[in-house]
């Protein structure tokens, strides 16, 4: 497949190019600053954009099967740039006829899982702590709901910078049962498996070990 990534320089989004390419796709990495670029390959483009104007962001998504993204805010200070960047990207794809995307959010963001009460309460504390973030992803999930693309919006716990497994648990519309964290490989390993996946389809997807 030909795929794009967004935020290829983050933690995911470095995890989606390297995955991408081991599996033999091409792949297109959209960058700010190359240089923060740590993956190398054959069958990989870097392509440099400011993530404002879609027009620019156009030839990086034209004629690709999917397109993924591992943006998001880093701390609460970036607080909007998931929703504003997706924004963008989704106009350009839309421009461009291309439909499939996946996007990383968070699990708070979706349906509060049936856990016990501790994991509930723990689940409240970060939501406040966090709310600017995850009032960002809300809005984020809202355009990609509003838009006419086939999105899949993938919802993990805390991430961790643990090797990649293989080996996790999702649930689409929901979020997996005292499902606690996840490694950033693993995450980026789930997207790459949904792409062709009908049923995650206009869906929020929440994965976890």
């Amino acid at each position: 497949m030909k795929l794009t990534v967004f935020g290829a320089t983050g933690g995911i989004g470095g995890e989606l190019v390297r995955q991408a390419l081991d599996a033999g796709h091409e792949v297109t990495a959209v960058v700010r600053d190359p240089a923060r670029l740590t993956v190398t390959g054959d069958r990989l483009e870097v392509f440099r954009a400011d993530l404002t104007d879609p027009e620019v962001v156009r030839p990086a998504v034209a004629g690709r099967d999917a397109v993924l993204s591992g943006l998001g805010a880093r701390t609460r200070k970036d607080a909007g740039v998931a929703a504003r960047v997706t924004r963008t990207v989704l106009r350009a794809m839309e421009a461009e006829g291309v439909r499939r995307v996946l996007v990383v959010s968070a699990g708070p963001v979706g349906p509060e899982p049936a856990d016990g009460v501790v994991d509930r309460a723990a689940r409240g504390l970060v939501s406040r702590v966090l709310k600017g973030v995850y009032d960002d992803l809300r809005e984020m999930e809202a355009e990609l709901a509003r838009s006419g693309t086939d999105w899949t919006s993938v919802r993990p716990p805390r991430l961790q910078n643990k090797p990649l497994t293989g080996t996790y648990r999702t649930v689409v519309g929901g979020f997996p049962p005292r499902g606690r964290f996840i490694a950033r490989a693993d995450v980026a390993h789930a997207m790459l498996r949904m792409i062709t996946d009908e049923g995650t389809v206009k869906q929020g997807v929440g994965v976890a070990y």
